[in-house]
């Protein structure tokens, strides 16, 4: 992983909290979340991408064409547009860009197209389509636990700044001046 995400990730980046200076706190909180912002574009990224291989590998076990190419294409709107909400707590996006991805994860993605061919889905026969379904899943879940850290961080932070604020240690008008 990137230099950025093993910092957040490695056990002391939230050290002693009450000790940190304010602006070190939401310094740490900033940081964390824009990684995790580009953490979830990378996260739509893999679900989009698996949306389409499970679609067209259960298109072909009803007896679908792997040749048959318009008829994935023609399902693409409708696979894409059904998965825009995913389950779970759900949160309100801090930002509204796609963040800077981190390239290794970003790579890793990428190896698992090109090594399972997905650029090509009518050359793939339905065991490779099957492995990169698994691929995919697998890297959906290493993303997602990824961003369940990065959560922890931040409402570990930002739970660190209410008190602060509730206490009067820090106050609304610090972030005005």
């Amino acid at each position: 992983m990137s230099e950025t995400l093993d910092q957040i990730l490695a056990d002391d980046f939230l050290g002693d909290l009450e000790s940190l200076d304010i602006v070190d706190v939401r310094a740490r909180r900033a940081r964390c979340q824009d990684v995790e912002t580009g953490l979830s574009y990378l996260r739509r990224m893999v679900q989009g991408r698996l949306d389409v291989v499970t679609a067209e590998r259960e298109r072909r076990a009803e007896g679908g064409d792997a040749d048959d190419l318009e008829a994935l294409i023609a399902r693409l709107p409708a696979l894409l547009a059904g998965s825009t909400r995913s389950p779970g707590t759900g949160r309100l996006p801090q930002s509204f860009g796609t963040g800077a991805v981190e390239a290794e994860l970003s790579d890793e993605l990428d190896d698992i197209i090109t090594t399972g061919h997905l650029d090509d889905p009518s050359e793939i026969t339905d065991e490779v389509l099957t492995e990169a379904e698994a691929q995919l899943a697998a890297f959906e879940h290493k993303v997602s636990g990824l961003r369940r850290s990065l959560f922890d961080r931040i409402d570990a932070l930002e739970a660190e700044l209410t008190r602060r604020y509730r206490t009067g240690e820090a106050t609304v008008d610090s972030l005005l001046g």
